[in-house]
């Protein structure tokens, strides 16, 4: 986002914190799904969504314009936090689509962090995209872009029934959409990482050949955190393929100590002899 729409965005969201203090997580779980309902809209019609973002309108002429869209449509909660969020100015109709997406999946995010649920909606939804990376027919299902969003949610609320808490379920659903741009994978993994955030976490994804029993997960994540300076939220992935050693990634820092690394350097090295 450019620095206008950044600042439109930032009020919005700090409307969104004062009202999660004094709301049930439910009630903010069912603003979070109406703000990506919203978004859905602005994604579908065009026309509204430039309407909304407008430079020429004043912001109060904008926040009517969506009442008069939504009125009826949406709850009280969600209206005012849409309200304040159309009322700022957006750099670009696609930066409103954005901040709309955004408002609502920390919505979400912040209706399972009050219930106490964050860091498993966090899990499930890393887990989540373990399974649909490890089967590619489900992954071709999932990122297909002739079925519709509809129908690839079905397909999710049945991989993910009685599986997964709701909140889950509906990030998975906005990750189909395509979060922020992104595909369905880069937006799952934006999606734990939004939720490692709120939790004041990084996320490490490790790669390892064999599982880790839980006391040497646990001193990794303690070694991380040392070195990172802030808690570390250890993501691990088993692939007997790298044959031994580790993979680290965090941020955009990567540390490959793996032996299939080793053998391939040692390959290459002698393939120039």
């Amino acid at each position: 986002m450019q620095a206008a729409s950044r600042e439109s965005y930032t009020a919005a969201h700090t409307r969104l914190e004062e009202y999660v203090r004094g709301a049930e997580p439910s009630a903010v779980a069912t603003t979070g799904g109406e703000l990506l309902a919203v978004a859905d809209l602005l994604r579908r019609e065009v026309r509204l969504r430039r309407a909304l973002s407008d430079p020429a309108r004043e912001g109060a002429d904008r926040s009517g314009l969506l009442t008069g869209v939504l009125s009826g449509k949406v709850g009280a909660d969600a209206l005012d936090l849409l309200g304040t969020l159309v009322a700022g100015r957006w750099s670009a109709p696609s930066e409103l689509l954005e901040g709309a997406e955004r408002l609502g999946v920390q919505a979400l995010l912040a209706s399972a962090d009050r219930a106490g649920e964050l860091g498993e909606v966090e899990d499930e939804l890393f887990r989540f995209g373990q399974v649909v990376a490890a089967d590619s027919q489900l992954s071709n299902a999932l990122s297909d872009p002739i079925a519709s969003v509809a129908q690839r949610a079905e397909l999710v609320g049945m991989l993910l029934s009685d599986k997964a808490r709701p909140v889950t379920v509906r990030l998975v659903e906005a990750a189909l959409a395509g979060f922020g741009g992104r595909s369905f994978s880069a937006a799952l993994t934006r999606l734990v990482e939004l939720a490692a955030e709120r939790r004041d976490r990084q996320v490490a994804y490790v790669t390892v050949a064999a599982p880790l029993t839980e006391d040497e997960e646990r001193r990794l994540g303690d070694q991380l955190s040392a070195i990172y300076g802030r808690a570390v939220a250890v993501k691990l992935t088993v692939d007997p393929t790298i044959l031994g050693g580790a993979s680290v990634r965090v941020g955009s820092d990567l540390y490959d100590g793996t032996i299939l690394r080793r053998l391939n350097e040692t390959r290459n090295a002698l393939a120039k002899r």
